[in-house]
């Protein structure tokens, strides 16, 4: 770099939501200052930022795009940020992806309580179970809970530990003993095909097979990917298969219960049907994000059509003095960042956004017919 005659270098990097869209490098070739101060920095960003809005029309559609997955409203009114912190902070020694994980299961499992109709109590202490249900997971070698592939059956044994390792971490504290049946429970399957113990249906807690509910969904969920509810019949017909007999059964049950387990699945059928409620009311919730943006987009494509009516009476006119006014006309509706030379590339932007949004609130209304549809 200094023999090109550069005696500095800087990588600024741009986010969008929390996700790098881009970079680019700044060189220095003044000896005497070796690197920019913070301002300087803070101003190439701003410029950036100005810049690629200005030349792509892509100020609003930025903006207003993003939504939760899942609708965060009910667990909020519980307020158990404060009531819990202690148990909450648990969390910041989980990886990214991890913590995530278990913020979701929170939620939907809270949720589902409702649908339940459980207590407030039991659905507050339920859902402080599923914040905590994979905190064993920080004793996990990262090589193996973050394998992209399928695990070998030596690495699937260890990473199944984290609920027993989850189990005695929390039984240690005295502030988590009281939530530690999360770590334990949310593997067990009601036929006991599950991990760690193979109990079955009777000696599973509730608040166990509620979680792993919400556990296998979310990790569904996670592992494809979804940015919209489009699709989301799939991953709730694989839950369905989880509620019927699999013919799996624990060998080491007494043969008067092996019968009686013979019938069961692995899920609670009662828990995934309120699960179908959840998802609907997320859907909603996406819904009701599209459309308020939709009519965001409806408000400037009729603005810019404005402008537009305006631009062909200018471009018709053969007086200056009319162009001139039809020009100043077409001004008028124009906002920031938006210019005569560039606003109905913006607007053919928002008529495309608009034409996809509307799309896709047409498909979720068809995912939510598809949902009621659906047979336990």
């Amino acid at each position: 770099m200094i023999s090109l005659g550069y005696y500095s270098q800087h990588t600024l990097y741009f986010l969008l939501e929390n996700d790098i869209f881009g970079y680019f490098e700044v060189y220095c070739g003044n000896l005497s200052r070796k690197c920019l101060n913070v301002s300087e920095l803070h101003f190439l960003k701003w410029r950036f930022y100005q810049n690629l809005w200005a030349k792509k029309g892509m100020r609003l559609i930025m903006s207003k795009e993003i939504f939760d997955f899942y609708d965060k409203t009910n667990l909020k009114s519980y307020n158990l940020d404060e009531r819990m912190r202690y148990q909450l902070n648990m969390l910041d020694s989980l990886d990214v992806f991890t913590r995530k994980h278990c913020e979701n299961v929170a939620n939907l499992t809270c949720r589902l309580c409702e649908y339940l109709h459980c207590t407030k109590g039991f659905t507050e202490y339920c859902t402080i179970c599923a914040y905590l249900h994979d905190i064993g997971k920080m004793f996990i070698p990262p090589a193996i809970l973050q394998k992209p592939s399928k695990l070998t059956e030596e690495e699937y044994e260890i990473m199944k530990t984290h609920t027993t390792i989850g189990y005695e971490m929390c039984m240690k504290d005295l502030k988590l003993r009281p939530y530690a049946a999360g770590a334990l429970y949310h593997h067990e399957a009601l036929n006991g095909s599950g991990y760690p113990n193979g109990l079955t249906k009777k000696d599973i807690p509730y608040e166990g097979q509620i979680i792993r509910v919400a556990d296998e969904y979310d990790a569904i969920v996670s592992k494809r990917q979804y940015k919209t509810h489009i699709g989301i019949s799939d991953t709730l017909q694989i839950l369905i298969e989880n509620t019927k007999p699999t013919g799996e059964t624990n060998p080491s049950i007494a043969l008067n219960e092996i019968s009686e387990n013979a019938k069961l699945g692995k899920d609670n059928p009662i828990i995934v049907k309120c699960l179908f409620k959840v998802v609907i009311d997320d859907i909603g919730y996406e819904i009701t994000c599209t459309q308020s943006y939709l009519e965001d987009l409806k408000d400037n494509i009729k603005r810019l059509e404005q402008a537009k009516k305006y631009k062909e009476k200018m471009d018709k006119a053969s007086k200056e003095k009319d162009k001139n006014y039809y020009l100043e006309g077409i001004k008028i509706f124009l906002k920031q960042d938006e210019t005569v030379e560039n606003f109905e590339a913006v607007y053919e932007e928002y008529q495309e956004a608009y034409k996809k949004r509307k799309t896709i609130i047409d498909n979720l209304y068809d995912e939510i017919k598809k949902i009621k549809h659906l047979k336990l």
